[in-house]
């Protein structure tokens, strides 16, 4: 069985071992949406991941739902972005582009000219987005029309491209945490009656017209995808996930993509369900330590484990992993504060 420091071939990419940084926001960028120079550093002193996947980075204006996430879509975006590559590919590393809309999770606040939060259907969220203006209450958003969806699809393939510009080895539709796609997918949440809800089938087509637009941008063999079913996180319910997932793995399967990402979430048997039924790389992610991580390739549950909070504090996780060396602890209130602290200055170890 294949060990977490065994090298994964992933399309035409090599990656050195099967330790996957997940996305993670971290708030360091700047109000228009460009990475800063730090930024550079923190993702060039984690390169000894076999794989980064960036934190989640908005596809259009109307995308933003957070202060000081990063965008791909203005050319000021991708040249700040392409720093943050190079260094990485500086120090050897590999590096994914996470893509995503957050639909009803925006508040007018953060969009232009105060603009009303699109979603699949006007049902607001429960509670408050937590900004650099304080915390805003969620607002009803408007629900998309037909004719505009399509558009908002081709959003994603247009910031792929801009990826694949900036320098990135490939892209991640990020179809999880309650945002715009995986609005679409939650019964709950979607509750139209056109062409994009009701069926398992008809609340899955924005997603796969998404990730088809970035198939398109990038091809199929550098674009990956992450779920986390049922996360309970942004009122996400999912009555029928039994459904949805089985149906979005075999669609994902016929496209040849080159990895499905899942955080596995609550009482749901995401990777007992999923692994069978897509051939790519599977990527088994949320809360594993070495030894689960390495448990579960031992079994052919995944073919690369996802870290995320381990990699805050331990830059160089895979190091520490493979020599035994201890791991550092991090500090949660420096997890989207503004400048270097907390972010930059964790140490390697020794």
């Amino acid at each position: 069985m294949p060990q977490l420091f065994d090298p994964l071939q992933l399309g035409p990419i090599k990656l050195a071992n099967r330790i996957v940084m997940a996305p993670m926001t971290r708030s360091r960028n700047d109000d228009a949406g460009c990475p800063t120079d730090i930024m550079a550093t923190y993702y060039a002193q984690r390169a000894s991941a076999g794989l980064i996947i960036s934190e989640a980075t908005y596809v259009s204006a109307m995308a933003k739902g957070y202060s000081r996430i990063p965008g791909l879509h203005s050319p000021e975006q991708v040249a700040a972005w392409k720093k943050v590559v190079d260094a990485v590919h500086a120090r050897g590393g590999r590096i994914f582009a996470q893509l995503f809309h957050t639909g009803r999770v925006a508040v007018p606040q953060l969009l232009p000219d105060g603009a009303q939060p699109v979603a699949p259907s006007a049902i607001a969220i429960n509670g408050k987005n937590y900004t650099d203006f304080g915390p805003i209450d969620y607002v009803v958003p408007r629900a998309l029309e037909t004719h505009e969806i399509p558009g908002v699809a081709a959003e994603f393939g247009a910031a792929a491209k801009n990826a694949l510009a900036a320098g990135f080895d490939g892209v991640e539709l990020h179809a999880a945490s309650g945002y715009l796609v995986h609005q679409f997918l939650d019964a709950s949440i979607n509750q139209r009656t056109d062409a994009y809800g009701g069926s398992v089938a008809n609340r899955s087509r924005f997603l796969l017209e998404a990730l088809d637009s970035m198939i398109a941008a990038a091809g199929a063999d550098r674009v990956g995808i992450k779920f986390s079913p049922r996360i309970k996180f942004n009122d996400v319910v999912e009555p029928d996930a039994e459904e949805v997932y089985p149906y979005l793995a075999g669609e994902l399967d016929k496209r040849g993509i080159a990895y499905l990402h899942v955080a596995q979430q609550g009482a749901y048997e995401a990777h007992k369900a999923l692994r069978p039924l897509f051939k790519g790389a599977y990527f088994a992610g949320a809360m594993f330590d070495q030894t689960s991580g390495q448990a579960m390739l031992d079994k052919g549950g995944a073919d690369a484990i996802v870290y995320g909070k381990l990699y805050i504090s331990n830059p160089d996780l895979p190091r520490r992993f493979r020599d035994g060396l201890p791991l550092a602890e991090g500090d949660s209130k420096t997890h989207y504060a503004k400048g270097p602290g907390g972010y930059i200055d964790y140490p390697e170890a020794g």
